[in-house]
């Protein structure tokens, strides 16, 4: 396991230019992992077996490749470069625009493809789940997401995975739309049927009153028809499965809020969405988060990108800050390596021109983080 984490790259040693304001927060037990000098990275995933995975979505930057895998402090195109070349012509063949990565508990790591760069709407076909086999480096299932889950305004986000139901287990997917409905998308990873829950629910959607200030001023800027400034509303964003797989945890990137659902009731056809969405539990205010991940132990984590911080979410409901630095500047995908620690994406995205009225005040490099927590991933079967 040790020379496995050494392979990969995680010399503590990275230097921080995009890092700590003087004067502010530093936590000695942030460790630096690795540090991004091209594109900039979405989400990221450590194997059972300690490999590291990063992706890169096509939002604008230059991206060679949009998933690799961190090999001796150097990323390499995963599971080749030629997966990583988009063909619109066949958009199931490759990846378009991967948006997160996800290792699963059976040797393999997923890909989640939007199939719509710079956000634009979903190439036809090409939105899916696809599966990479960890020995043999090689895609082994892929899975389209169908037209009536995938609607021109989709943007799959995160997604989370149980192998404890369905003949081959199920995904629980993000929608985090900027234009249109929020929503959870049930996969049946043995069929490829989808089902689409919660969509437009307000759980899955914007808190219309949500102003994120983010270095001491209003972040994700947008302007109406008007030239009026205001607040980007982004639907449903991180999700966490709990360890018995029975909670669905997810918030929108537009509130402060952490909602939780049971899954019987997502997977089960005969339960309407407005049954569902009187069963949706709101759990408070734990800060404003992009990504969120659960442990073994029944606490779920989750970012908090207007502090630069971790939150940690007790099995009794209490709320921990586990930590808080400057050089966090919008903590991004989290996930929880077998060495018990949390690894999550720095990635400045507040700063990007995307969501900064079409200034990008961006600062490379953008930084592979990881902190202590001595927990254990939730099961996934």
């Amino acid at each position: 396991m040790k020379t496995l984490f050494k392979a990969a790259g995680l010399a503590l040693a990275v230097s921080f230019a995009a890092g700590a304001v003087a004067g502010e927060t530093s936590s000695p037990r942030l460790e630096p992992v690795h540090a991004f000098t091209g594109a900039m990275p979405t989400g990221v995933t450590v194997t059972p077996e300690g490999r590291i995975f990063v992706n890169f979505p096509r939002w604008g930057d230059d991206v060679p490749y949009t998933v690799a895998e961190i090999v001796d402090g150097r990323l390499v195109p995963y599971p080749d470069l030629k997966t990583n070349t988009p063909d619109l012509q066949h958009p199931a063949d490759a990846f378009i625009s991967v948006q997160s990565v996800v290792a699963d508990s059976k040797g393999r790591v997923w890909a989640l493809d939007t199939a719509a760069p710079k956000f634009a709407a979903p190439t036809r076909g090409g939105a899916k789940l696809v599966a990479m086999d960890l020995r043999s480096n090689a895609v082994v299932k892929t899975i389209v997401l169908p037209e009536a889950v995938v609607l021109p305004t989709t943007y799959v986000n995160d997604v989370r995975f149980d192998f404890r139901v369905g003949a081959e287990g199920t995904a629980y997917i993000t929608d985090s739309s900027v234009s249109g409905p929020g929503g959870i998308i049930v996969v049946d990873l043995a069929s490829g049927k989808a089902a689409r829950r919660l969509s437009g629910a307000q759980s899955t959607s914007a808190d219309p009153a949500f102003v994120p200030r983010i270095e001491g001023k209003p972040a994700l800027v947008t302007r109406n028809a008007k030239g009026e400034a205001g607040s980007l509303a982004i639907a449903s964003d991180g999700v966490a499965l709990s360890s018995d797989g029975k909670t669905l945890y997810f918030c929108p990137l537009s509130s402060r809020h952490l909602y939780a659902v049971p899954t019987e009731l997502l997977r089960d056809p005969q339960v309407s969405d407005a049954a569902l969405q009187q069963a949706v539990v709101d759990l408070g205010e734990k800060g404003a988060s992009d990504g969120l991940e659960a442990a073994a132990d029944g606490a779920v984590y989750a970012g908090d990108y207007e502090h630069n911080a971790i939150r940690k979410r007790l099995a009794d409901g209490r709320w921990q800050t586990v930590v808080e630095d400057a050089r966090m500047l919008w903590p991004d995908t989290l996930s929880i390596g077998p060495d018990g620690y949390l690894y999550f994406i720095a990635n400045q995205l507040h700063r990007s021109a995307n969501f900064n009225e079409g200034q990008d005040k961006r600062v490379k490099p953008y930084e592979l983080l990881r902190v202590k927590i001595d927990a254990k991933p939730a099961k996934m079967d």
